[in-house]
């Protein structure tokens, strides 16, 4: 098994958030439904100095095949309470849906058994690398990600050893270790679904491990205020200081044209938009009725567009949300799709039900200067109108194909792109001495790919 950039975790990390406040649960309804709310508490972000573990400063007028290396930084000496509390943390990792025979759990248990402080360290250093890769990023190597581009900076490119550094400075390192878990309620309530499951009934085992992993693979704070997209539940929300504001059904992308994960920034919205059919789609509708052609000065034709109108493919609502897959929220001319229960039909793009609302909400917080009567006439006028908000605000589009109610009971939502096998094929790889010498050979060359 090759590790997805694993190998870079050897010498390169990022700040590390300190211990979170306690997990807050959410109502059943919001949890089963919408995956979308998270903890109002943000993470504290260890400052760091950003300066490489080893260097190699060569003097311009010295031979160049004579380089002269400063010293790697001297390993960090962990004390045996610590190293213990590592350890079971390891051994007790099952419990966030990982396997513990991936970790180099013997090692540092030879290494609490010797007596000898450099070699405790030295195993217990080689195993906070393991737990705090897959506690901050998840498990999964991103071959196993399909089609996922949510860039998840819990770890950036810095000293790791200003990680572990945060680590053994905390007054407890096992509170440490499960303050960097997720902060998100649905992480909380599906590790507690995991704890009440019947360790028999393996496919719902295995649907729980799956999405904890993938609520590692988010970053820790979304934000104050965001949009939460989950694809397989349909559905598309506003979440602002923790509580889901307002939720829509949403119509994601057909099978043969799967939704992406994604984080774009939506800054506006475009009332009575023009659609540029996108390349892929131009045949169908080369020579219909009510599509435009954009010429080129010399009378090619560049792309084909809708213009605004009762027939057009965006509704009256598209949001500005730049990304290069060009994924975005838009209204629909087909709103009787909203009724049906499996609602993979797009191009990709996110049709949202009552968008209008949606749109007028966010046009209308921070002193914006627009009224559900401004965007009615706006829209009604048929003209082509943009409008900014005044505070642009994430929207994430997950991929989660369960959620937890605080009972501990599962809503499982079908695997619409067929994207948990090989999730759960990297979360019960059994390679795992291979993964660890992949990871020991990393360190050693210096943290090459």
């Amino acid at each position: 098994m090759k590790l997805d950039k694993f190998s870079k975790l050897s010498l390169l990390a990022a700040g590390v958030a300190m211990p979170m406040t306690p997990l807050v649960a959410q109502d059943a309804t919001q949890q089963a439904e919408a995956v979308e709310q998270e903890a109002p508490a943000k993470p504290v972000v260890v400052p760091v100095d950003r300066q490489p573990v080893m260097e190699v400063v060569a003097d311009p007028l010295a031979a160049q095949d004579e380089p002269e290396i400063a010293e790697p930084e001297a390993p960090l000496m962990w004390s045996e309470a610590q190293a213990q509390a590592l350890y079971d943390f390891m051994v007790g990792i099952g419990a966030e849906g990982l396997d513990p025979a991936d970790y180099p759990i013997e090692r540092l248990k030879y290494g609490l058994e010797s007596g000898n402080a450099l070699v405790l360290s030295s195993a217990a250093n080689f195993a906070f690398d393991h737990v705090i890769h897959d506690v901050l990023l998840g498990h999964t190597p991103k071959e196993n990600r399909v089609d996922w581009h949510i860039v998840d900076t819990d770890l950036d490119s810095v000293s790791l050893n200003v990680v572990r550094a945060a680590a053994l400075a905390a007054p407890d390192m096992g509170q440490w270790l499960l303050g960097q878990l997720p902060t998100h309620p649905q992480y909380a309530a599906l590790k507690n679904a995991l704890r009440v499951a019947d360790p028999e009934d393996a496919e719902l085992v295995a649907k729980i491990r799956t999405n904890l992993d993938r609520w590692r693979w988010m970053p820790r704070d979304l934000g104050d205020r965001y949009i939460i997209v989950n694809v397989p539940a349909y559905t598309a929300a506003l979440v602002k200081d923790g509580k889901t504001i307002s939720r829509h059904k949403a119509v994601a992308g057909a099978k043969a044209t799967p939704t992406p994960q994604l984080m774009a920034e939506a800054t506006g919205v475009i009332f009575n938009p023009y659609w540029n059919v996108p390349k892929s789609i131009e045949p169908e509708v080369r020579g219909k009725p009510g599509y435009e052609a954009i010429k080129a000065d010399d009378g090619s034709i560049i792309r084909y567009r809708q213009p605004p109108g009762p027939s057009n493919a965006l509704g009256q609502v598209k949001f500005v949300m730049y990304n290069p897959h060009l994924i975005y929220l838009h209204d629909t001319n087909a709103r009787g799709l909203f009724d049906t229960q499996n609602r993979a039909y797009s191009h990709g793009c996110i049709r949202t039900e009552n968008i209008l609302k949606l749109a007028t909400m966010l046009l209308e917080e921070d002193g914006g200067d627009w009224s559900p009567e401004k965007t009615v006439d706006v829209v009604n006028s048929g003209e082509n109108t943009g409008a900014k908000f005044v505070k642009p605000l994430p929207v994430y589009i997950v991929y989660m194909s369960a959620a937890a109610k605080p009972d501990g009971g599962i809503v499982e939502y079908e695997d619409i792109y067929s994207r948990d096998g090989k999730v759960l094929a990297a979360l019960g790889d059994a390679q795992s001495e291979e993964r660890m010498a992949d990871l020991e050979a990393a360190i050693a060359e210096g943290g090459s790919e």
